[in-house]
């Protein structure tokens, strides 16, 4: 709950600050460490968007928080979106009339 504000603060922070891309982006296997060991999330999905993308969701049970995460070819990691109450789809029974 307390990382949305603070990503804000820095987004926000002045240009001589650390720049954003040294933030949101990592190798692959830290970003990975980065979401378990300090976010308490678990990856309940991948996609591929081309041949030079992989997009992952991240997500914690405990606190309802997910992360978007993008990784590219060249084994780095950005974070593209974030938030709160994430919530599952049910899925839909095929025999449903709905």
């Amino acid at each position: 709950m307390l990382r949305i504000p603070v990503l804000l603060l820095v987004l926000t922070a002045p240009a001589m600050a650390t720049p954003i891309a040294d933030i949101v982006c990592a190798p692959r296997d830290e970003m990975s460490q980065k979401l378990t060991r300090q976010f308490g999330e678990t990856r309940i999905a991948t996609g591929i968007r081309d041949m030079e993308r992989i997009l992952e969701v991240w997500t914690s049970e405990r606190t309802g928080d997910w992360t978007l995460v993008m990784t590219y070819a060249n084994g780095q990691s950005c974070i593209v979106a974030m938030g709160e109450d994430w919530s599952p789809a049910i899925p839909v029974s095929k025999d449903d009339p709905a």
